[in-house]
């Protein structure tokens, strides 16, 4: 079934793009939720009408999101996180962290545009924004320790050897054994 997108929808495409997918997943999701409608004559006809009427606003749009695109690759971003000695951090750095940096430089971004690879460790990393259909840009941060780093401890667990564990079991053993003889043998003696 091809349906004409009317928003974007991850790993399917973007708004105004006819895509071909199974009848149930447009007909009970994508229609009734929004993100589609159906691609009949007549609603092939309008698209075709509006996109050409919208490329040239299309053409700034894309400008305006690659001057985005240049603006945030050289803004620097510092994030402070618990780390051990090693190096490792204590947590991660989120989508909606980087979102709100950026905010408090004066680039409004939505965190659902923005893939942060996980990382474990102290270091300079990037994260990817889709700016346009057409345009991503990179996003370049640093993970720094906050305040002093914390010592990792290895805890190691104390156990007995297995030699000793069973000598220690057969002579509570023995002494129980004992211990029954010796009041089977007084109980008679005192009836």
């Amino acid at each position: 079934m091809q349906i004409i997108l009317t928003k974007d929808v991850d790993n399917l495409g973007y708004a105004n793009d006819i895509v071909e997918v199974k009848p149930g997943y447009a007909n009970n999701f994508l229609i009734p939720q929004g993100y589609a409608k159906v691609a009949t004559p007549t609603a092939r006809k309008i698209l075709a009408e509006n996109l050409k009427q919208r490329a040239h606003k299309d053409a700034k749009i894309q400008a305006d999101a690659q001057a985005l695109a240049d603006k945030i690759a050289n803004l620097p971003l510092v994030f402070k996180l618990k780390a051990s000695e090693s190096g490792k951090i204590f947590g991660s750095v989120t989508s909606q962290m980087v979102a709100d940096a950026m905010t408090e430089k004066g680039i409004e971004l939505d965190r659902k545009h923005i893939t942060v690879e996980a990382f474990k460790t102290l270091g300079a990393y990037t994260a990817e924004v889709r700016l346009h259909k057409h345009v991503k840009g990179t996003i370049n941060f640093t993970v720094e320790p906050e305040g002093e780093l914390v010592k990792e401890e290895k805890t190691a667990k104390k156990t007995a050897p297995a030699k000793v564990v069973e000598e220690v079991a057969v002579e509570g053993a023995v002494e129980a054994a004992e211990a029954g003889v010796a009041s089977a043998v007084e109980a008679p003696a005192a009836e």
